[in-house]
């Protein structure tokens, strides 16, 4: 398993729009993929599990990888997350 910590810069937050890329990013691999933000792990690959955690501005988050395709799915995910505007990677 592999972790990368993000922090939320866009104004909005983890708000619909760049969820759904992060979403949509995740489910093309087979390694389970998990966010994680104030205790709290939901699947990435599932739209209303992130939308569910209300991620302010400002906020910390951990995405986790586990799987043969760990690696390229994190490198894809910080990809997706940084060129959507969201946030940057620590």
């Amino acid at each position: 398993m592999i972790s990368k910590q993000f922090t939320i810069t866009a104004p909005e937050g983890l708000h619909a729009r760049p969820a759904a890329e992060l979403v949509k990013a995740a489910s093309k691999f087979q390694a389970d993929t998990t966010l994680v933000f104030d205790g709290k792990n939901v699947n990435l690959k599932s739209i209303l599990g992130v939308m569910s955690l209300g991620v302010p501005t400002g906020s910390e988050i951990s995405i986790n990888v586990d799987g043969s395709d760990e690696e390229l799915a994190l490198q894809k995910l910080e990809e997706t997350f940084t060129t959507s505007g969201l946030g940057v990677a620590k």
